[in-house]
Order: C-alpha cells, then structure tokens, then sequence
C-alpha cells in the first residue's frame, strides 16, 4: 500500500464514484438487518437488529473519515476499501446468524466480531500510512486504538454467550467503542472538506430512503396486485417523500454551509457529533419505518392470514410510528448541535407521533398507515408555511452561484 501517491483531500473535494461503489455494500447490510427483524417481529429482535445497525454504522463512519483525509480514488485507498467492503460483505452475509448460530459451517457470532476487528484494524493501519507528516492526528489514532480493541474483546466474549447476556455484551461493546472515541477528544482530527464530508452523510441517508421503499414492495411481490397494495404503496412512498424532504429540503445544505464556516478542532467535534452521532438516530428510524411498512403491506395484502381491516399486532405499529419519531428526534438534535436552535413544528411533530401510536392500534390497519401519511404532509405542509421566508432565503442562496 503506497503511500507516496496518497493525496491529501483539499476543500471543495467531493464525494468519488469508489465511494458509491463502497456504499452498495452497506446497502445489502440494510437489507440484511431490517429481514432479520421482520423474522423474529419482537422487542428482542428489535433491539438486536439496532445494535447490528449501531455497529455497521461505525464500521461505515470509520471509512467517511478516511475517505475526507485521502483521495478514494488514488491506489492505496482503493485496495483498502476493496478490503473492507469484502470483509463487510461477509459480515453482512453473517448477519441472519450474528446472534443465534446456524447448524454447520463456521460460528457465526465468531465470524461477524472478527469481521468487525479486521475491519476496524485496516482502518486504523491505513489511516495510520496516510497520516504521516501528522503527528496529531497520528496520536489521536493511536489513543482511539484502546476503545476499539476494548471493544472487540467485548464483542468476541459476546459470541460465546446467549440470550440477554449476550444481547447485553453487545450493547457494552458499542458504549465502549462509541463512549472512547467521544471521551478522547477532537484535538487530532481533521475535516478537509466540508463538501465531501456533508455530501457523504447526506447520500447514506438517501440510501437508508431508498431502503423504506424497497420494504413496501418486498413483502408484497408474490401476492396480486390489489386496491389495498396500491394505496399502501402510495402511502409508503409519500411518507419516505416527507423524510427525503425535512433533510434535503434546507437541512441538507444548511448544515454542509455551517460544517465549511467552521474550522480546525471545531470543525471535527462539529463533524463528530452532527454526522458521526446524530445521523445514527436518522438511520435507525429510517429502517425502523422500513421494518413497520413492510409488516403493514402484508396486512394490506391479505398475507399471513391478515387483512386490511385488522388491527395491526406486534411490533409493527411501533416500529411504523416510531420509526418517524425516532428520525424527527434525530433531526432535532442535529439542528441543536448545528444551530444552536430548536425547530419547533418537529418537536410538535414528535409529540403528536407519541399521542397517535397508541391510536394505530386501535384502528384497522389501513387506517394506522392512513393517519400516519396525513401527519407527515402536515408536518411539511407546516414548516414550509411558517418558515417560509427563511426557507426561501437559504434556498436563492444555494443555488445563486449556479445562477452565475
């Protein structure tokens, strides 16, 4: 792996098609957590399923810094993110037995922990060869090795346990790898480019989108197709419209402006805490949703013995409603953090999430879908009403040096 040819990314550098190509990885580990859910529909499955997310969240944060201190596309980067994304892959293939091994072949939970340390230390090395000139980012590594390692051990222990205790050394293992790289401070890291940083983040969200549509045909693509699935496919997509438009609306381009106004250990705990932290809770309610609209077309289709006028059971309903609230509070801690400003028409929005759950389980399935898709065109029926004026501002200002 050379590192005479590594470019150091400059400002105003975007995001590189390997990039792309890396994140298609990620996107079959989606897909592998939110089936894993949907199979075992229950608060365990659940909580399973969100640390499984947790942890290939930071392996996926772990290669968006990377790729914002050298250039993707140079030839020493390449070979190190054809390595992770081939170490991912089998981690994702690992995901249906992270937790329960399967009969035969290799142990499973074993597998996924070594996938997860393997991944984590071709991190560390490789931004270790294209750090040099760097003394503090070179020390910033080296202290962020502790909770990895910590971590991992954790992780490994884990895969020789079951049950809660397993599911609880899990959980461990991410507080102690997430908790170190907070408690360790910013004072090595670098954002080279604000662009390609935002940009990064702003696409995975995009992905995690296109995750919630997929879920609305997936369970239904065997079944003929009827009035009930049309309206939950229409349903589905304009809820994952309002999603698309409360971050790519003003959010998106707002926070990429203040991530570039800032600069230095700033910009780095800005880029820490807005990006690597916050957009987690994003994610997580994104497929969330994905999991409650995919348990909510098989009621809508008649599958399973269901039907539209039943009420929806499990843990459906509060994945489908939860699902959005969680990314409503994702969104307003990232203004928080960003603005140092509270939207108030999301924290509105968030409250009526929590009245209206225990409305979709009294109401047919249909219903809950219906209520929840009106809620979301209210929401951004309202914000561009009341912040209309600001919104408009941000917006000529984006697009006024294209004008140019």
């Amino acid at each position: 792996m050379s590192t005479s040819r590594a470019r150091v990314v400059h400002e105003g550098a975007r995001v590189t098609p390997l990039e792309l190509f890396f994140d298609l990885v990620f996107v079959y580990a989606i897909t592998q957590v939110t089936q894993l859910m949907a199979a075992d529909p229950t608060v365990r499955g659940v909580v399973r399923g969100m640390l499984l997310l947790a942890l290939l969240w930071w392996c996926w944060c772990c290669y968006s810094w990377l790729g914002n201190r050298v250039h993707a596309d140079d030839d020493g980067a390449r070979i190190v993110l054809f390595g992770a994304m081939a170490v991912m892959l089998v981690a994702s293939v690992t995901i249906p037995e992270a937790f329960d091994d399967l009969p035969g072949g290799l142990p499973g939970p074993l597998v996924f922990a070594a996938c997860y340390l393997v991944v984590r230390v071709l991190h560390l090395v490789s931004y270790w060869r294209f750090s040099q000139g760097d003394a503090a980012l070179r020390r910033q590594l080296a202290v962020t090795c502790l909770p990895m390692l910590s971590g991992t051990v954790v992780l490994v222990t884990a895969s020789f346990t079951s049950g809660l205790t397993q599911t609880a050394l899990w959980a461990l293992a991410l507080a102690v790898d997430y908790g170190g790289v907070l408690l360790t401070g910013v004072s090595g890291w670098r954002v080279h480019s604000a662009v390609h940083f935002a940009e990064r983040y702003a696409l995975i969200v995009l992905i995690a989108l296109g995750e919630s549509i997929v879920a609305v045909g997936v369970g239904v693509a065997d079944l003929p197709v009827s009035w009930p699935i049309v309206y939950g496919i229409v349903c589905g997509l304009v809820i994952a419209a309002a999603l698309w438009w409360a971050y790519f609306d003003v959010v998106a381009p707002t926070a990429e402006r203040v991530l570039h106004a800032a600069s230095g250990a700033r910009r780095a705990a800005l880029a820490r805490d807005s990006f690597t932290y916050l957009h987690l809770p994003m994610i997580a309610g994104i497929i969330l949703l994905a999991l409650g609209l995919k348990k909510t077309m098989n009621y809508l289709a008649g599958a399973d013995g269901h039907t539209p006028s039943e009420h929806l059971h499990g843990v459906g309903p509060y994945a489908l409603y939860g699902g959005v609230l969680l990314y409503v509070l994702g969104h307003i801690g990232f203004r928080l953090r960003n603005l140092g400003s509270v939207n108030r028409v999301r924290v509105a929005m968030a409250v009526a999430l929590v009245v209206l759950t225990p409305v979709a389980l009294l109401v047919p399935a249909w219903a809950a879908l219906g209520v929840l898709t009106v809620a979301c065109v209210l929401w951004i029926a309202v914000e561009v009403r009341v912040y209309g004026g600001a919104r408009r501002e941000i917006r000529e200002s984006i697009h006024a040096p294209a004008a140019h």
